[in-house]
């Protein structure tokens, strides 16, 4: 059987470790992108320029070479092609050899230890970079010519005035290496090969719930209350990388708690109100909340197009909640709801819509009386009692 090494460059050939180095030399042929190939043309072996794993699977079915060696940037673990590489020969049974990492690298040449760094790639996939600030102390980012996005999303989000360290074509002859505030990042035009070290000293990695009413900024819009918002949210049981729906969003309290939640997912808050839609992304600003996307219509024609939702909060129907619960469960069969009313007549319709489904449905009615102090007194005020429904997801 052909021997296949897939093997780890980390930066240059400069950064190539003993063992990688062996397994080069020793290869019958190498495998590779061109700048990786050409860093060891003094071998004078056989080569191929390829980086595709499809096309590197047809060229070694059609190779007589016994030992070949595929160069990948980097280490093979992080954000690699080995990965797709990996299935692509899995009838070679290839095997792995790591490589020093632009993580590793990079944090070294900054004097920064990298254990408390959270590791995101903003290169041609969706990430929610803002709340990884939040969370951490410190963001290693890959990016690939977006730099300038990258930049307005932090400061439009409230970390402008952060440290920032910048790498630029790491372990190559033009490396450029800097630190500056995020807001000045754009002071300079970044090569597609530049990676990101964003520190935040005051990094907040809680999940909040429960939050208070008069954090949030509020106009005439409606608003699911502290207590009621901590009830639905354990109700919810949101995982980090849940896609989760706000229906009826009013203010947006349930979204941002939701937000907080699914770090890693992405919410999506709907209202037929354009001052509350304008009110959720004012507050997801203000809470550091780059995981909401906020969608003015009437449900269920808004939610048509997106993602499938793990999770639905249901606080407003518009008296289309069967439609809406419908149109839900069409999209993602274990979805869970969790739907509040005020009115008997709204909760037994969220009932029966669930139960038309074939979930079985659970109500609790919570009141919250408040304290309010009278003179040296203290009387508790009551809210309006809300319905909480929930059913579906693990329960189904």
């Amino acid at each position: 059987m052909k021997q296949i090494n897939i093997i780890g460059m980390g930066m240059s050939a400069k950064t190539v470790t003993g063992e990688a180095l062996e397994l080069i030399q020793d290869a019958d042929i190498l495998i590779g992108a061109k700048r990786l190939i050409n860093e060891f043309s003094y071998l004078n072996k056989p080569s191929h320029n390829a980086f595709l794993s499809d096309e590197i699977a047809d060229l070694i079915s059609k190779s007589d070479e016994d030992k070949i060696a595929i160069l990948v940037s980097g280490d093979v673990g992080f954000y690699s092609g080995a990965e797709k590489l990996v299935c692509a020969l899995s009838e070679y049974d290839p095997i792995l050899v790591p490589g020093i990492s632009s993580v590793s690298y990079f944090f070294a040449k900054c004097r920064i230890p990298w254990k408390e760094a959270n590791l995101i790639s903003c290169h041609g996939i969706e990430s929610n970079i803002v709340s990884s600030v939040r969370r951490n102390r410190y963001t290693f980012a890959l990016t690939g010519r977006n730099i300038p996005d990258l930049q307005n999303q932090l400061v439009e989000y409230g970390f402008g005035d952060l440290n920032v360290w910048a790498g630029e074509n790491l372990g190559l002859e033009d490396e450029f290496v800097t630190s500056c505030r995020v807001s000045d990042l754009n002071k300079r035009e970044y090569d597609s090969l530049t990676v990101l070290i964003i520190e935040n000293p005051d990094f907040d990695s809680r999940v909040k719930t429960g939050i208070s009413d008069d954090e949030f900024i509020r106009a005439k819009v409606p608003m699911t209350k502290s207590e009621v918002r901590a009830v639905c949210m354990s109700k919810l049981d949101l995982s980090p990388c849940d896609i989760a729906y706000d229906i009826g969003c009013g203010t947006g309290s349930v979204s941002i708690e939701m937000a907080f939640a699914a770090y890693e997912g992405r919410v999506y808050a709907f209202d037929k109100n354009e001052e509350a839609v304008g009110l959720v992304l004012e507050n997801a600003r203000k809470f550091h909340l780059d995981n909401i996307e906020a969608v003015c219509g009437l449900a269920p024609e808004c939610l048509e197009g997106l993602p499938a939702p793990d999770v639905a909060f249901i606080g407003g129907s518009s008296g289309n909640m069967e439609e809406i619960v419908n149109f839900l469960y069409g999209k993602n069969s274990r979805i869970r709801f969790v739907i509040t009313a005020v009115t008997i007549e709204t909760a037994m319709a969220a009932l029966e819509s669930l139960e038309n489904l074939g979930i079985e449905g659970d109500i609790v009615q919570v009141a919250v009386s408040k304290g309010r102090q009278i003179g040296d007194l203290h009387m508790l005020m009551a809210q309006n009692p809300i319905f909480i429904i929930n059913g579906g997801g693990d329960d189904e």
